[in-house]
C-alpha cells in the first residue's frame, strides 16, 4: 500500500466568500457606529456655535457700555473689530482675532432691533442648511415650543 502524502499550499489566499464576509461585517460595524460619531459631530458644532454667540453677546455688551449704544444691523458685527468713525469712547476691539464664522462656515446673524429680542438684538447662526429661520437655527433668544 501507498501512502498518499497531500500537500498543502502555504501561500493560499482568501476566497471570494471570506472576503465578502469581512467586508459585510465591516459595512455593518460602519452602519452601527458612524451616527453615533455623526451626532456627537453635529452637537459638537451647535455647542460651539452657542459657545461663539455667548462671546459675541458679551463683547456687545462691552461695546453697549463704553459707547452708550449697541451697533444698527447696517453696522453689523464689524464695529467689534474696527473701530467707527461716528462713535465716541471706543475701547475695541472688543473680539480679538475678528468676528468668527459659525461652525458650518456661515457669518452670524446680528440684528438691532430684534425682532425675537424687542427690547434687544437678534443673535444667530443659521445652522448646518445656511438657511435663515429654520429649526436648526442657533438662536440667542427662548424659542417656545
Amino acid at each position: 500500500m501507498k501512502k498518499m502524502i497531500i500537500k498543502q499550499d502555504k501561500n493560499r489566499g482568501f476566497s471570494l466568500i471570506e472576503l465578502l464576509l469581512v467586508l459585510v461585517i465591516l459595512a455593518a460595524l460602519t452602519a452601527i457606529v458612524a451616527p453615533k460619531f455623526t451626532n456627537r459631530s453635529k452637537q459638537a458644532r451647535v455647542t460651539a456655535s452657542q459657545t461663539d454667540i455667548s462671546n459675541i453677546e458679551l463683547a456687545l455688551d462691552s461695546y453697549e457700555i463704553d459707547t452708550g449704544e449697541l451697533p444698527t444691523s447696517s453696522e453689523g458685527l464689524e464695529v467689534l473689530v474696527e473701530e467707527p468713525s461716528d462713535v465716541q469712547n471706543w475701547q475695541g476691539p472688543y473680539i480679538k482675532r475678528g468676528v468668527p464664522k459659525d461652525p458650518w462656515g456661515n457669518e452670524y446673524v446680528y440684528v438691532y432691533p430684534g425682532r425675537e429680542n424687542e427690547n434687544g438684538y437678534d443673535l444667530y447662526s443659521t445652522g448646518p442648511d445656511g438657511k435663515d429661520g429654520t429649526d436648526d437655527d442657533v438662536v440667542n433668544w427662548h424659542e417656545d415650543e
